[in-house]
């Protein structure tokens, strides 16, 4: 066998080679990791990244195939590599970053829209050399995508808004209403003259009375 049919056997990654097998490292027989959350802007682009792991030997052509579906465990698919297929929703937005031979890569949604907020589970399908025609496993929880926008505001008004006076004093919206204005200096002194001069009226009147009293009393 010359060495051009031999290079692309070299290539393959030892896990993915006839007779080779991928051991979890998490005490699962077999796995599909992905991130639990991950959160983009409308109209921006998400990675959804994920990785695979089994126990069984392998044939020379695994055949492996990768799918994704949205919304649950048992959601509705929305991207197969084989046969080759994608949800009408995702059409020219959706890319699956792998190669065959890898156990790893990653969905990418380009052009996101608040509608695209779903769950995201990848499932892996192969041949393995187990007796059953596939075997097939995918992530348990997925990955659910946050689709944020710049618009998006707390619903309802608040019941009073906060304002400063010149004083800073901090003053409900409800209360400034009403009109009322804190005292001037000013005014404060002004209003303790006339308390003065009014008590003063009030004391010479007293006495006034007291003395016209006692002189008619002779």
């Amino acid at each position: 066998m010359g060495l051009p049919l031999l290079l692309p056997l070299l290539l393959l990654p030892a896990s993915l080679q006839a007779g080779g097998s991928a051991k979890c490292n998490s005490g699962f027989s077999f796995e599909v990791n992905q991130p639990k959350h991950l959160s983009a802007p409308v109209g921006g682009s998400i990675h959804i990244p994920f990785s695979f792991c089994y126990p069984w030997e392998l044939p020379r052509d695994p055949n492996v195939r990768i799918s994704w579906r949205r919304k649950g465990f048992h959601g509705e698919f929305i991207y197969r590599t084989d046969p080759p297929f994608t949800h009408k929703d995702y059409e020219g937005r959706l890319s699956l970053l792998w190669t065959k031979g890898q156990r790893n890569g990653s969905l990418q949604i380009s052009n996101l829209r608040k509608e695209d907020e779903f769950k995201y589970f990848c499932q892996v399908r192969l041949n393995a050399l187990t007796g059953n025609p596939e075997e097939m496993w995918q992530s348990i929880e997925g990955t659910e995508l946050t689709v944020t926008t710049d618009t998006e505001k707390p619903t309802g008004e608040p019941t009073s808004t906060i304002t400063t006076t010149t004083d800073g004093v901090n003053v409900s919206g409800e209360e400034r209403s009403s009109g009322s204005q804190p005292l001037t200096p000013g005014a404060i002194v002004g209003v303790a003259l006339a308390s003065a001069v009014l008590k003063i009226a009030i004391l010479g009147l007293i006495v006034y009375l007291r003395w016209k009293r006692s002189n008619t009393g002779l």
